[in-house]
């Protein structure tokens, strides 16, 4: 019996194409991918979303793509700019459309395992941004991985083939990837046995 590939989600970056979050985002996927992951990366313009409001019907059209795919996905990794201490607010908005899972059988990112990257101008942010991007997925019944990974955009830049200039970094993005893979394999193993028991 052939075991179905995990689909990791990636949402991130900034409304600039080629940003730090966006390149370590990139750098943690392509990580999942070789440890046998489908991925799906939404960035910049594909989460330029209106703010999140259930009574609007085009909002939840234009998000229609990200909403499926949270659904579907088996892990999230999410990287995150720190603006003023915390998350961008399109990474907040991004994830608020979660709320359209609040009624599904596996609510909100229930049982699934979630990666955190944070990027910012300075150390001071990125431990807050972190904590608040945590806190939040937390409310949102996922599993953080015990790694989070913080870049300090002023002492580590990206080139234009998405490399990374320090390699612990890209080592730090790659365990980040390798622990939501882990978690994803665990559970369903727990759910194939749940299901066989049953």
């Amino acid at each position: 019996m052939t075991q179905k590939r995990p689909l990791i989600l990636g949402i991130g970056g900034t409304l600039r194409t080629g940003s730090s979050s966006e390149r370590a985002l990139s750098i943690s996927l392509s990580a999942a991918e070789r440890a046998g992951a489908e991925i799906r990366m939404l960035t910049g313009s594909k989460l330029n979303l209106p703010h999140y409001d259930p009574g609007n019907k085009a909002g939840l059209d234009a998000a229609s793509e990200l909403v499926d795919l949270y659904r579907r996905c088996d892990g999230v990794i999410i990287s995150s700019p720190g603006y003023h201490g915390s998350m961008s607010g399109m990474i907040k908005n991004a994830l608020d459309y979660i709320e359209e899972l609040s009624k599904d059988a596996r609510v909100y990112l229930e049982d699934r395992p979630v990666g955190c990257i944070v990027c910012a101008y300075g150390w001071q942010a990125t431990g807050t941004t972190l904590t608040a991007l945590r806190s939040v997925v937390h409310a949102l019944r996922g599993w953080p991985t015990p790694l989070g990974v913080t870049i300090n955009s002023a002492q580590v830049t990206f080139d234009d083939t998405g490399q990374c200039s320090d390699g612990r970094v890209t080592t730090q993005l790659q365990a980040l990837a390798g622990q939501v893979m882990s978690f994803t394999r665990r559970a369903s193993v727990e759910h194939d046995a749940a299901v066989m028991a049953a």
